[in-house]
């Protein structure tokens, strides 16, 4: 039976394959052989991948405790910073600016002379009554003379209201106080300490009453007015903390507490206005600041709490990374209440729980993998790892 020549040739180009497949097995095991008698023990060494490139090099990552303690709820909103105190002086008495003590931003003392109006005029208003003063008690000495010698007392007492009335000298007395009082304006105090601001007046300029001089402010404390909805005041109450953050400050957090919280809900905005009060011993917070404000509301004690940083999403299930030994191991958790820095967490039966202690996974963590080989840090960019 004669076979194709097509299926002649296919069968001779496989002999051929094999033969030569042979030939590279057989020098191959014979160059194995070679290296093994070199080695000396007669055995082949074995070389793993992982062994020849390992992957498993501990990844930097930063973590924190798990805590029992109590959540604080918040409510957050908007404010502006203004002074605890303000006022704004204004002349008295006309005449020409003597001397501005102050510069703007000072700092100054109850009572501190701030400006000065020229007081000659004042000044001899206040001569001139006290003479006149002179003048009537002398006509009511006259007028009372020998007065003493009177035996009824009722007579005596008529007799010295007379002369005090044609004396004039109660009207003399009047007149005197009345023209120290205005010397006394020539010179403009601190009405209480504070910081100088808005210098309206110059030495040599002529003023009346009632032209605004300058204004003083009380910046210690300072209080942020804060407009709350209506439906988050009755959470509020006054005495509770307040963290404020400030665009001019913005890695900078103030600590300061509900004062009071206004009872009347602006019928437009539906709004009420809370006013928090802020030490400020260095003067760094001026009125008109923009200002966030979250303010604490409720608050829940005994819950187990981790780092919002912590919690992850994987297969639209929360979970987070416990560290163990090193390693970082994954737990699908259930959450509970939460505020803008710590999560709770609950038991549930259908997931794991942390205990207080165990350290979570904070940063550094987004694409690890379940029993991650991991090393923690106190800064996962400076330890050249991959900031969450």
């Amino acid at each position: 039976m004669a076979f194709p020549r097509k299926a002649i040739s296919y069968g001779v180009a496989v002999l051929v394959l094999a033969a030569m497949g042979a030939g590279i097995y057989l020098r191959i095991q014979e160059q194995d052989e070679s290296e093994s008698s070199s080695s000396g023990n007669g055995e082949r060494p074995v070389v793993a991948s992982a062994d020849a490139f390992s992957t498993d090099m501990a990844i930097p990552v930063e973590g924190a405790p798990v805590i029992r303690d109590t959540l604080v709820l918040s409510v957050t909103a908007a404010g502006q910073a203004a002074a605890y105190r303000q006022a704004t002086l204004l002349a008295q008495v006309e005449g020409q600016v003597k001397a501005v003590r102050v510069r703007e931003n000072a700092r100054v003392g109850a009572g501190e002379l701030l400006l000065e109006v020229d007081a000659t005029q004042f000044e001899l208003a206040v001569e001139r009554a006290r003479a006149q003063v002179a003048s009537a008690e002398a006509q009511f000495r006259e007028l009372t003379l020998f007065d003493d010698r009177i035996e009824d007392p009722a007579v005596r007492e008529e007799r010295e209201r007379s002369a005090r009335a044609r004396s004039q000298l109660d009207q003399a007395r009047v007149s005197l106080k009345e023209a120290e009082l205005q010397l006394a304006r020539t010179r403009v105090r601190a009405p209480f300490p504070g910081r100088v601001a808005s210098v309206k007046v110059v030495p040599g300029q002529w003023v009346r009453p009632s032209d605004e001089l300058m204004t003083v402010v009380d910046l210690d404390p300072i209080k942020v007015e804060v407009q709350v909805l209506e439906g988050q005041i009755g959470f509020l109450t006054p005495g509770r903390k307040a963290t404020i953050s400030f665009a001019a400050f913005p890695d900078t957090t103030f600590t300061g507490t509900i004062e009071t919280i206004n009872p009347i809900v602006d019928q437009t905005t539906r709004m009420a206005k809370v006013t928090v009060t802020v030490p400020n011993p260095e003067g760094k917070i001026l009125p008109g600041m923009y200002a966030r404000v979250s303010l604490e509301a409720q608050r829940f004690p005994d819950r187990v709490l981790v780092p919002r940083e912590a919690i992850l999403e994987r297969n639209r299930r929360t979970m987070l990374f416990v560290y163990e030994n090193g390693r970082a191991k994954w737990r699908y958790v259930t959450t509970g209440l939460e505020n803008e820095r710590l999560v709770e967490i609950v038991r549930h039966p259908e997931t794991e729980f942390v205990e207080p202690g165990e350290i979570v996974l904070t940063n550094g963590h987004y694409t690890l993998i379940h029993d991650a080989n991991v090393r923690l840090v106190e800064n996962v960019a400076a330890e050249g790892g991959r900031p969450s």
